[in-house]
């Protein structure tokens, strides 16, 4: 309980998706009551990654730095089209979804997601962290997949 409600994120934002997470910190919607009011600018204090909005293939390596530097337990959400999927820009430069460099644990859909679909896909993190056994990140699946990723 007291890992679920205390999440520090790690806002990797760009495009209209960090416009859309700068109103979900703001007072009318407030990710405070959830507990993850505390944005961590470094990686090695955070241990949640919101990636958010078109990542170009040149901040591919960036962000996968970005991702081994965090410590374990960590998690990560795609917010939009973007870091899912590329979006629209379906181009030589753009990263066509995060999910080909790092692990993504939740999606969150729109192009931008509104607010209220961050805050969703901050409570399935949130559900995911209560629910996850102290042990899942040393099974060998977990292992497996960050082999399949070429992380160590």
């Amino acid at each position: 309980m007291a890992r679920k409600n205390s999440i520090w994120p790690l806002p990797f934002a760009t495009s209209c998706c960090g416009i859309e997470f700068m109103a979900t910190m703001a007072s009318t919607y407030d990710l405070g009551r959830f507990g993850a009011e505390r944005l961590s600018f470094s990686p090695r204090q955070a241990d949640l990654l919101m990636v958010m909005g078109t990542i170009a293939k040149k901040m591919g390596p960036v962000l996968r730095q970005v991702y081994e530097q965090m410590a374990e337990p960590k998690w990560v959400i795609a917010v939009g089209a973007c870091a899912s999927t590329g979006g629209i820009f379906d181009t030589y430069s753009v990263l066509q979804g995060i999910d080909r460099i790092i692990p993504v644990d939740v999606y969150v859909p729109g192009c931008p997601p509104r607010p209220e679909q961050i805050l969703d896909g901050v409570m399935k993190i949130q559900d995911l962290i209560q629910n996850e056994s102290l042990r899942r990140r040393n099974s060998p699946e977990y292992q497996d997949l960050l082999a399949s990723y070429g992380i160590e």
